[in-house]
């Protein structure tokens, strides 16, 4: 009930009669009325005019699971979200959840992340209000093999909702990394449960830093945040909705082809350092060359000195002008 009257609030800038509320939503009108006095208590300010309605003057900087369907324009993705104020890991809790049988597009958010997961076993901190710690729960119709392309999806949908939310000319980092000026702004990591031959389910995690003032010395050449970048605090509610509206139309092209034939171009576009030296870091294996861009399997192509083109499908990537690069 209150995402729904928080959503119809947010369509417009004009009063919202309560009457219409009622017959909207078929309750009483004492129904909207506490509703009304919950997201007043909760930090929105929301002006009461008699025989006009009411209308949200401000919304707080919250991203509760009310907050964030009121936003969205999905058909399946964040339909289902569980909201925590602190946890462990978004996605630990979206693997959990997805044992327990919870619908493919359940989303896992949480204000404050304690032990939040990178890749190769690397650990981050999300502390409440600096960020979006996020995990989708997808069940995915697919072979266990395309499963790690999930992550390319997810990089275009956060890398186009910046840019749209933003203004900002947010880049992928091959393979799961999203940056702005040469920081890293996003990073993602997906997890997979599955057989031989089948995917139990898909969870794809992505932690956004959006108000962080400063990093630990340590990461200040590395990291970035929206809030460094634009001066501003990003509605974190607008931009998660947008990651997902755009993942749900990247998804579904994906899942239509098995592959990323028919997102290529737009992948290659958002890639940072294509046309450009890379530096690829294999186990006993380093060489330069110039990035391609990523084929259909979301390979990088990189052509050597010799002329030969490489498929790297896994390993560190070393982009010019990324993190310190030179």
């Amino acid at each position: 009930m209150k995402s729904k009257v928080l959503e119809a609030l947010g369509r417009t800038d004009q009063y919202v009669s309560g009457q219409e509320l009622c017959e909207k939503f078929q309750v009483s009108r004492t129904a909207v009325w506490k509703v009304i006095n919950q997201l007043k208590e909760e930090g929105y300010e929301i002006e009461s005019v008699p025989r006009r309605g009411y209308r949200i003057l401000r919304r707080p900087d919250v991203i509760t699971a009310e907050e964030v369907k009121s936003r969205l324009r999905t058909q399946w993705a964040g339909r289902e979200i569980c909201y925590y104020e602190t946890i462990g890991s978004t996605n630990n809790e979206a693997k959990r959840l997805g044992e327990q049988g919870m619908p493919h597009g359940t989303l896992v958010l949480a204000e404050q992340q304690e032990s939040g997961k990178g890749r190769r076993g690397r650990g981050w901190v999300t502390l409440r209000g600096s960020a979006i710690a996020m995990s989708l729960l997808l069940r995915p119709q697919l072979p266990p093999p395309c499963a790690s392309m999930v992550t390319l999806v997810m990089g275009i949908a956060v890398a186009e909702a910046c840019r749209e939310c933003c203004g900002v000319d947010a880049k992928i980092k091959w393979p799961n990394d999203v940056v702005v000026d040469g920081k890293k702004i996003c990073g993602i990591l997906t997890e997979m449960s599955s057989e031989i031959d089948y995917i139990n389910y898909v969870v794809i995690g992505a932690g956004i830093n959006t108000n962080v003032e400063n990093f630990p010395p340590e990461l200040q050449k590395t990291a970035g945040s929206l809030h460094q970048m634009t001066g501003g605090r990003p509605d974190r509610a607008a931009l998660i909705a947008a990651c997902l509206e755009k993942f749900e139309q990247c998804y579904e092209k994906f899942t239509a082809r098995q592959d990323l034939s028919l997102l290529m171009e737009e992948y290659n576009t958002l890639l940072a350092g294509k046309d450009g030296i890379v530096q690829v870091l294999e186990p006993g294996n380093e060489y330069r060359g110039i990035s391609e861009g990523i084929n259909r399997l979301g390979e990088l192509q990189v052509r050597r000195e010799n002329g030969t083109v490489e498929s790297v499908y896994a390993g560190e990537v070393s982009v010019r002008g990324i993190y310190g690069y030179v």
